[in-house]
């Protein structure tokens, strides 16, 4: 992968959609085309979490769909990389929160599965276990992970260490947990040196606020809580100075994580269970207050 150059710059949209519980294709389509009709210096289009048709998982689809053929149709005319949100996947009885990566000549190139799906709430959704990096040639290294995976620190470092300079986070949030979501955006930017994309969705799904972080946790945009298409150019030289020279000739976490001997005794798998942690009790619905059950 030939890094460095001008084309290191690229660009991309992120589309913060109001979309319905519903199929919402025809939309994402039309948003897409217009997007790049705006913006013609477009290289990327990336949408928000299920942004196909809602959370619901009776619209699981075996992949590949037509619903995915749709969007590789898009990123073809278009001749752009897509990311088109995330759809519920249906394989061998199970159901995961899928994001495909769509390259310009309308292939898809990788499958992310959520590693991480928001339980308990999202009780019908199982783990994906591998991560998905993908090489933009004469780009860079970009890295997938969707929403509630952020929350977990190592999955992002995971993706840095394995070379990811642009973080894709397509994202469904309509709670109030949203400010805390963005400071864990920008510490990942920061902590990671990477660019961080997080794309919600607004509507009747989500409450939008999305966001672009740099290398340097330092704000590119904050979106509001409407429709909006936030299109920029990445310059990914900024990260590989940062990486290599440290954010503003300072920090270097990358490195110095690289050459710590500290060992993390809270990673093997025999340590994951200690007294305290076991002393939070089961991972379930939280209960009232002030009732034992509804009825």
């Amino acid at each position: 992968m030939k890094r460095g150059g001008t084309l290191s710059k690229f660009g991309i949209a992120g589309l913060q959609l109001d979309l319905q519980y519903a199929d919402n294709r025809d939309r994402l389509e039309r948003e897409i085309d217009s997007a790049c009709r705006r913006f013609p210096w477009l290289n990327m289009v990336i949408i928000g979490e299920l942004a196909m048709y809602g959370p619901n998982t009776i619209n699981a689809q075996a992949l590949p769909s037509d619903t995915e053929k749709r969007m590789c149709a898009a990123a073809q005319r278009n001749n752009i990389w897509l990311l088109p949100g995330t759809m519920f996947e249906k394989h061998d009885g199970k159901v995961f929160n899928t994001a495909p990566v769509i390259n310009p000549s309308g292939e898809v190139i990788a499958r992310y599965r959520k590693m991480y799906p928001f339980l308990p709430y999202e009780s019908e959704v199982t783990a994906g276990s591998e991560f998905v990096t993908f090489d933009i040639p004469d780009v860079g290294r970009f890295g997938v992970s969707i929403c509630y995976d952020m929350w977990f620190p190592e999955t992002i470092r995971t993706l840095a260490w394995m070379g990811a300079e642009v973080i894709l986070h397509p994202s469904m949030t309509n709670t109030i947990d949203r400010d805390a979501e963005l400071a864990i955006a920008r510490a990942n930017a920061a902590t990671n040196q990477c660019y961080f994309i997080d794309i919600n969705v607004t509507g009747d799904l989500g409450l939008g606020r999305s966001a672009i972080y740099g290398p340097g946790g330092e704000v590119i945009h904050v979106a509001g809580s409407g429709r909006e298409i936030i299109a920029v150019e990445l310059d990914l030289e900024t990260v590989r100075s940062a990486r290599q020279r440290g954010w503003l000739g300072l920090t270097q976490p990358l490195k110095s994580f690289r050459d710590s001997k500290i060992e993390f005794p809270q990673y093997p798998l025999p340590s994951r269970s200690s007294t305290y942690f076991d002393s939070l009790g089961p991972l379930t619905m939280p209960p009232s207050f002030t009732r034992k059950g509804r009825k």
